[in-house]
C-alpha cells in the first residue's frame, strides 16, 4: 500500500490544478475593428474638455441680428464675405493666422463685425475660427452667440486656468469662441502680459487652419489696445457713420501701422433714396467696404 500511495500522491502532484492562473474562457472572443473604434473614441472623448451643462451651444439662442446678418442672401453676409476674402487671399505675403477687429470709439460695432467676421470664416471650405472676446471692460460677444457666463480669458490670465477649458462651441461647426470671462480688477495689465503673447502663439499651433478673430477694447478708450494691435497679424478697422472723427481714425491708424490694418468696415452707412434706387433697396444698406 505504501508504494501505491506514493503512487497516487505523485499523479495528483503532476495533474492537481493551478488555481492561481485563470480558466481557459469557453469560447474565443472575438474583438471586431468597429468595437476597437468606439473604444478609441471613448477614450478620446474622455480626454476632450466637455462643455458645461449650462452652456447650450445652439444657433437657436443666437442674437437675432446676428442670425439676421448671416441670412444667405444677406447683403451684411455677402459684406463679410467680401472682407473674408480679402484676408484669406492677400495680394502678397501669406495669409494671416491672427486678425484684430477695433473701432476708435465705444458702439461703433466692432463686436458685431467680429462675430460676424468668425461666421464667415467658418463658413469657407477649408478655415476654422476662434473668436476671442478681448474687451474685458464691456464685453458683448458671449451674449451675441447666446452663452451663459462661462469662464473665459480673464481666468486664463489671472488664475492659470487651462486654455482648452476656456474654448467653447457656438452651435456652428468649425466656429467655437473663448469668452471674456469675469470682469477683472486689472484689464490692461492682463491683455498686456507674456501670458496673453504665449496664449496666441499657442492656440495658431493647435492647427493649421484655425483662424484667430480677436474682439478688442476701443482703442482711445483702453491702453492695451495698441499692444494687442501688436500681437496679432492683421488689423481690420470698424468705422460707425458719423461717429469717430477723421482725425481720430487718422491718429489711430498712425499708431497702429498702415501695414498692419487690412481693411476698414463703414458700419451703418446711410444711403439715400437715389442710392437705394440704384442699388436695390435693403441689400447693401448696412455694410460698406473699403480695403488698403
Amino acid at each position: 500500500m505504501g508504494k501505491v500511495s506514493k503512487a497516487l500522491n505523485k499523479v495528483e502532484s503532476v495533474h492537481k490544478p493551478d488555481f492561481t492562473s485563470p480558466a481557459p474562457p469557453d469560447e474565443p472572443q472575438v474583438i471586431s475593428s468597429s468595437t476597437v473604434a468606439e473604444e478609441r473614441k471613448r477614450k478620446v472623448a474622455a480626454k476632450a474638455p466637455s462643455l458645461p451643462p449650462d452652456l447650450g451651444a445652439s444657433t437657436e439662442n443666437w442674437d437675432e441680428r446676428l442670425v439676421h446678418a448671416i441670412e444667405t442672401f444677406s447683403g451684411v453676409a455677402e459684406s463679410f464675405r467680401k472682407l473674408r476674402t480679402m484676408i484669406l487671399h492677400p495680394e502678397s505675403g501669406e495669409p494671416p493666422r491672427s486678425v484684430m477687429v477695433v473701432s476708435c470709439d465705444p458702439q461703433e460695432g466692432k463686436s458685431f463685425v467680429c462675430a460676424n467676421l468668425g461666421v464667415s470664416f467658418a463658413h469657407s471650405v477649408k478655415e476654422q475660427a476662434l473668436v476671442i472676446d478681448c474687451d474685458l471692460r464691456r464685453p458683448s460677444l458671449q451674449s451675441l452667440f447666446g452663452l451663459k457666463h462661462a469662464r473665459g480669458l480673464t481666468e486664463y490670465l489671472r488664475d492659470g486656468d487651462n486654455i482648452s477649458d476656456m474654448i467653447y462651441a457656438t452651435g456652428l461647426p468649425k466656429l467655437s469662441i473663448i469668452p471674456s470671462g469675469s470682469p477683472p480688477d486689472n484689464p490692461s495689465e492682463l491683455l498686456s502680459s507674456d501670458r496673453m503673447s504665449a496664449m496666441l502663439d499657442e492656440l495658431a499651433d493647435m492647427a493649421d487652419n484655425r483662424l484667430l478673430v480677436l474682439d478688442s477694447p476701443p482703442f482711445h478708450v483702453a491702453a492695451e489696445t495698441l499692444v494687442l494691435s501688436q500681437l496679432v497679424d492683421k488689423v481690420v478697422l470698424v468705422v460707425r457713420w458719423g461717429k469717430s472723427g477723421r482725425e481720430n481714425i487718422k491718429k489711430m491708424v498712425d499708431r497702429i501701422g498702415r501695414e498692419k490694418i487690412i481693411g476698414v468696415v463703414f458700419n451703418a452707412f446711410e444711403f439715400n433714396i437715389l442710392d437705394k434706387k440704384i442699388q436695390g433697396v435693403g441689400y447693401h444698406n448696412y455694410y460698406a467696404e473699403e480695403y488698403y
